[in-house]
């Protein structure tokens, strides 16, 4: 066998290895890169150190806008990741099971809807996403969101924790309010009871969203957990 083959052995082998590496790397690259939306299950790489104090890596966006005028346009089923309420008002946000999606955009009516994944199914206390938010906006803007839902007879279940957004002065940053936004807690037969969104010992899921003056709400949700009390 002509010894001048044997070089060129090597550099085949070497280059398939390469290019094996390499398909490899670029793979597992576009998977950690999926889209939210479309895969609400999937775990991305995270971290928590960010400049703005929100986790890295891909997330859905959605922007609840305080405005001085009601809205009079059709805005159900927009597919816009932007909610208005008043500037100075309260709107219940009615929620549902499914993939993110602003149903109804148009929250000056007293109403608004928005759709998001189970967050803890079996009530373990360990999200499978997980909720940051910041307050943007005019300064001294505040705005206050509380879980609540009803049970078979109507009783209606608000819970204690309260989330609350200040547009303070300075640099706001991202804070994580998986716990007041993802589940209720609430005193149910005399226990104190922790129901995750979309229990079904409860139903009509809303967020009351109470504005005054906040402009904008920053929510984010990534695919990393938290683990709540």
């Amino acid at each position: 066998m002509n010894k001048q083959f044997f070089p060129y052995v090597r550099l085949t082998l070497f280059t398939l290895i390469a290019m094996s590496a390499a398909i490899a790397l670029i793979s597992g690259c576009a998977k950690d890169q999926q889209d939210p939306v479309s895969s609400p299950g999937a775990f991305w790489p995270s971290n928590p150190s960010t400049g703005n104090g929100a986790p890295s890596g891909p997330h859905y966006n959605l922007n609840i806008i305080g405005v001085p005028k009601d809205k009079t346009a059709d805005m159900t089923n927009s597919d816009g990741r932007t909610i208005f309420v008043p500037l100075d008002g309260t709107t219940k946000i009615l929620l549902g099971p499914g993939d993110y999606q602003v149903l109804d955009a148009n929250g000056t009516d007293g109403f608004a809807a928005f759709q998001l994944p189970n967050p803890d199914s079996a009530n373990s206390g360990t999200t499978a996403y997980s909720v940051f938010a910041r307050a943007l906006g005019k300064l001294g803007g505040t705005a206050f969101s509380t879980t609540c839902a009803s049970d078979s007879l109507g009783t209606l279940y608000c819970s204690t924790d309260t989330a609350v957004f200040v547009r303070s002065k300075g640099k706001n940053s991202f804070t994580n309010v998986s716990k007041q936004l993802l589940y209720i807690y609430a005193v149910i037969n005399g226990t104190p009871t922790r129901i995750p969104l979309f229990d079904s010992s409860l139903q009509d899921y809303y967020w009351g969203y109470t504005n005054t003056g906040l402009k904008l709400l920053q929510l984010r949700f990534y695919q990393i957990p938290t683990t709540v009390q």
